[in-house]
């Protein structure tokens, strides 16, 4: 099992805005806000980066602009420890998001893709010995098909985070090995009401799509894993929460380098647990603190 397994992680990067405030506003309504910062992400560059911080060889597929942020993206891959030979550079705008954040740890986003959407996957190469690629859809989903077609030709094992929510052509489920949503994004792939969603059903039906696993996560609620092995529900440990934007992003970038290195999928889960559960609980400015050896400690 390679304790540094090689991930090729194609997806979105943007330069965020992010407001902390007492609510979201409503239509026509004015909030005023306490604090603003700026952040390094885009779903692609948050769970990269969060693959290298658990020990994984990360080498970044996107596309930013040809305005100053892409500097700022470019530059924040390389400090977070990964490989940004493959960025590519288009004319216009980088991808942005701005968002607002809740005190009991909530938020909400938009994100305005830019360049994202002008990434040419015919250009990217695989890395040598990669064993996993990470997707997410915040890219066109051509591009993504492309990529998964040419890594099911190579070996290489496809992890797609279905998020955010939006409808998933077949093709890319079937070509998918390990298919990551939470409970609204299993809903609309499988056309039902999300309050009357039975967790561990969706987990199973949306493995007869193609994946050969399927995990649901339900936030503090733990998550669902179905697999060769049966399905079952893994519980979340409580932790004091400081915020959860980013949570998400965090666990699948750690589960992909568990993955990685060769534990089945309830494993891989439960380190990625442990590694959004550090994000949570940890203020953004500590969060570079988060690494394997930290993750493992949690478990």
């Amino acid at each position: 099992m390679p304790s540094r397994p090689v991930i090729l992680c194609a997806g979105s990067l943007h330069h965020d805005v992010i407001v902390d405030a007492p609510a979201l506003p409503v239509p026509h309504q004015t909030l005023a806000g306490h604090s603003v910062r700026t952040a390094f992400g885009g779903k692609g560059g948050n769970q990269a980066a969060a693959a290298a911080r658990a020990g994984a060889e990360v080498h970044m597929a996107g596309a930013v602009g040809s305005d100053h942020h892409a500097i700022i993206l470019r530059n924040a891959l390389e400090d977070a420890g990964v490989r940004r030979a493959a960025v590519q550079t288009h004319p216009g705008p980088s991808g942005m998001s701005v968002a607002i954040s809740l005190p009991d740890g909530n938020y909400g986003a938009v994100i305005v893709s830019g360049a994202n959407l002008l990434l040419r996957a015919e250009s990217v190469s695989f890395p040598r010995d990669c064993r996993v690629l990470l997707l997410q859809s915040e890219l066109p989903e051509e591009a993504n098909l492309h990529l998964a077609r040419r890594a099911r030709e190579a070996g290489v094992r496809t992890v797609l985070n279905a998020a955010p929510a939006r409808n998933v052509d077949k093709t890319l489920l079937a070509l998918t090995d390990l298919l990551v949503v939470n409970r609204s994004e299993a809903a609309n792939l499988l056309g039902r009401p999300e309050g009357d969603l039975d967790t561990l059903r969706a987990a199973e039906d949306l493995a007869s799509h193609g994946p050969a696993s399927v995990i649901v996560t339900l936030g503090g609620d733990g998550l669902v894993v179905a697999h060769s092995g049966g399905v079952k529900r893994q519980a979340a440990k409580p932790v004091p929460v400081i915020s959860t934007q980013g949570a998400g992003d965090a666990f699948v970038g750690a589960l992909a380098a568990e993955w990685g290195r060769g534990a089945a999928p309830d494993e891989a889960a439960a380190f990625g647990q442990a590694a959004a559960a550090l994000h949570v609980s940890l203020s953004p400015e500590q969060r570079h603190q988060i690494d394997e050896q930290a993750i493992r400690a949690r478990l």
